[in-house]
C-alpha cells in the first residue's frame, strides 16, 4: 500500500475522529498471520506519512515526536494496509513486522495474562532489548 495517492490519504485523514490531544490509537497486526503485534498511538502526521512512504509512523507521547518503527531497533514494519474502524476512532494496520515488535524483545505486546489465577509471562523475550537499543 505504498505510496497511496495524495487525495485517498487526505480523504481518510479528514475521516478520522482524533482524541483532544490530536491522536488515535492503531493496532499493529502482522497481515498474513492475523497475530496482534501491538498498539500505539498515531497523529495526522504521522498517518500521512506512514500512507506517503509504506513505513509505519507512529506518534510517541513520551518524546512528544514523530517515532518511525524500526528507526533504532532494525524492527520495521511494513505497511500493507490501514483500515479506519466503523466510528472512525481506531486504526488497523496490517503490516509485514521485520523480527520483534516489542521493545521487551518479544514478538508482540501482549506477553502477559491470567492463568491460574495470577498474572503470568506467557512469552519470553526473543531478542534482547539491549541487543536492539544498545543500552
Amino acid at each position: 500500500m505504498c505510496n497511496t495517492a495524495p487525495d485517498a490519504a487526505t480523504d481518510l485523514i479528514a475521516a478520522i475522529r482524533f482524541d483532544r490531544d490530536g491522536l488515535i490509537p492503531c493496532i499493529a497486526q502482522q497481515h498474513d498471520t492475523g497475530e496482534v503485534l501491538m498498539m500505539a498511538w498515531m497523529n495526522a502526521e504521522s498517518v500521512a506519512e506512514t500512507l506517503a512512504t509504506g513505513r509505519v509512523c507512529y506518534w510517541s507521547r513520551s518524546r512528544q515526536a514523530l517515532w518511525r518503527k524500526g528507526e533504532t531497533s532494525g524492527q520495521q514494519q511494513r505497511l500493507v494496509d490501514l483500515r479506519l474502524d466503523c466510528d472512525g476512532d481506531t486504526l488497523l494496520a496490517l503490516v509485514d513486522q521485520d523480527g520483534v515488535a516489542c521493545h521487551t524483545g518479544r514478538r508482540n505486546c501482549f506477553f502477559r495474562a491470567i492463568r491460574d489465577g495470577a498474572l503470568t509471562t506467557i512469552a519470553d523475550p526473543l531478542v534482547d532489548p539491549k541487543t536492539l537499543y544498545g543500552a
